[in-house]
């Protein structure tokens, strides 16, 4: 930043949407939209660590949409939201291997953790609502309308 200079330019999945750093700033998480998937960045030597690909029972990899993400407070667990798939994922940070998946609304794209992270609020941007999920039970609570193409949560 001193130098206002590129330092590298990193070759992740095709359209890199959105970005969460870990909290000790070793890692960058970039959802890669029309790949299905998400590359974790090594900050120390800006390599590609990791890839993440996600897969939906009964979807094609191209409806397979990852943008938004919120990682938990303990920096244990990154939530992905799938887009088009609509659905949201839970991925171990330490092992990067995807757990439960929830159906929520369509186009799952803008995610937040609630306050206690018990609650994840997700922006359906297709279906113009918004779903609360229980991040404990990886179970979707309800769906509330919230207007017209819901794009980011704001929760405080």
């Amino acid at each position: 930043l001193a130098q206002k200079k590129v330092v590298k330019n990193i070759k992740v999945g095709k359209r890199p949407r959105r970005f969460v750093l870990t909290a000790d700033g070793s890692e960058l998480w970039v959802t890669n939209e029309l790949d299905a998937s998400v590359s974790v960045v090594n900050t120390a030597d800006h390599s590609v660590k990791a890839t993440i690909k996600f897969a939906v029972q009964g979807m094609r990899e191209a409806d397979i949409t990852p943008v938004g993400m919120a990682m938990s407070a303990d920096g244990k667990t990154m939530w992905v939201g799938l887009g088009r798939a609509n659905h949201v994922a839970e991925v171990d940070v330490a092992s990067k291997k995807v757990g439960r998946q929830v159906l929520v609304g369509k186009r799952a794209w803008g995610l937040t953790l609630g306050p206690d992270g018990k609650t994840l609020f997700v922006a359906n941007g297709l279906s113009d609502d918004m779903t609360l999920v229980d991040t404990a039970a990886a179970k979707a609570l309800k769906t509330v309308a919230v207007g017209r193409v819901p794009h980011t949560v704001l929760v405080k």
